[in-house]
């Protein structure tokens, strides 16, 4: 199939809110290292709308095509690539631009390099039906993981890394989640799968349908009210507090809750991104004990590692995938994923395909 000059791509185009729109924009070029990739699929991240809400806490290279979790066909290849040809379906990470250099990345912690810059908000990401990517950031999929599947691989590597890289569940565990917003789930799914004895998922009441999905994951109890946590925690186990609290709202109020909730020499992981200032002590992590670890991004083995628990079918998807939709539905789709209608919305920019819509009215 003949690649056009000019696509239509979904691009942040300035910090005010509401600068996303579709837009007509020239199909990338590609160098030595790097493949054209036909995007079969890319899933809408919270970032993804808060970049389009402007409430993000990190930087943008405007204008930008948005999209960093996605996957697709190799369409095209550079002269120095040879571990994937034409018509190769893979997933690719999100480090765009890393310095080969950095320490980090010599010791294969790219995703620390402080020079990395990232597909979405660096560089142009995938809500396009063609997006340039270099040979090092992709993972070939089995032909049985249906791309709307596969393009949340990026999500579940950041749960991943959360949950069995960066905290210490183990089997026996009490583990509380504060934050049923996809990471938040995915991060409930891989404390199952760690042998937690009582998962707890808190959000509010507007997440119904987000706690929902989060009982189908595997949580024990879900809890949509703030001030119900600290009680329940109190009657759960020896009442001394959970083991493990990750932290995946990201709102200053969650991290001073989960300071409460946790238990002496426990452990709290933060996930969650929010540019709200604390106004608060940490005198209770050093009274506790607590360590208190932050969790970014991902690298090669952990992708690999998700790659097979999807191919398993470890990872169910279908409790947070609401809707498979075509580019031109991205705004309806951003819409109500800010609303808490949908948990989580896929664009298929080569197809259009929206036969996997699993939500109502869609």
């Amino acid at each position: 199939m003949p690649i056009p000059e000019t696509m239509p791509a979904v691009v942040n185009y300035s910090p005010e809110p509401g600068s996303v729109e579709l837009r007509e924009v020239d199909v990338p070029d590609i160098g030595e290292e790097e493949v054209l990739l036909a995007v079969e699929a890319v899933g809408i991240c919270g970032s993804d709308v808060h970049q389009w809400q402007n409430t993000h806490s990190w930087t943008v290279n405007y204008p930008c095509i948005l999209g960093h979790e996605f996957g697709g066909t190799v369409a095209r290849t550079g002269s120095r690539v040879d571990a994937v040809v034409e018509g190769d379906r893979v997933v690719s990470e999100t480090a765009a631009v890393i310095d080969p250099d950095s320490p980090y990345t010599r010791q294969g912690e790219y995703q620390l390099d402080p020079s990395r810059l990232g597909f979405g908000n660096g560089v142009d990401g995938a809500m396009a039906p063609y997006v340039a990517v270099p040979e090092r950031c992709l993972h070939p999929i089995p032909d049985d993981l249906p791309f709307e599947k596969a393009a949340l691989t990026e999500p579940c590597c950041v749960a991943y890394n959360a949950v069995c890289e960066n905290a210490t569940v183990q089997p026996g565990d009490h583990v509380l989640v504060l934050g049923p917003g996809p990471i938040g789930l995915l991060c409930a799914r891989m404390a199952a799968l760690s042998g937690a004895a009582h998962l707890v998922v808190a959000g509010l009441p507007s997440d119904t349908g987000r706690l929902e999905a989060a009982r189908q994951l595997g949580a024990d109890t879900t809890l949509d009210d703030p001030e119900a946590v600290a009680p329940f925690v109190e009657e759960l186990g020896d009442g001394r507090g959970v083991d493990v609290v990750v932290d995946a709202s990201g709102v200053s109020a969650a991290l001073e809750q989960a300071m409460e909730v946790v238990r002496p020499a426990g452990h709290i992981t933060k996930v969650g991104w929010g540019p709200q200032p604390m106004d608060y002590s940490l005198d209770p992590v050093v009274q506790k004990n607590v360590t208190v670890q932050g969790s970014f991004s991902h690298n090669w083995p952990i992708w690999e590692r998700v790659i097979r628990m999807l191919s398993a079918g470890q990872i169910d998807l279908d409790p947070v995938i609401d809707r498979v939709a075509p580019l031109d539905d991205w705004h309806d789709c951003f819409a109500r994923m800010h609303e808490k209608e949908y948990v989580k919305a896929v664009l298929t920019p080569t197809t259009g395909d929206a036969s996997a819509s699993a939500a109502a009215g869609a």
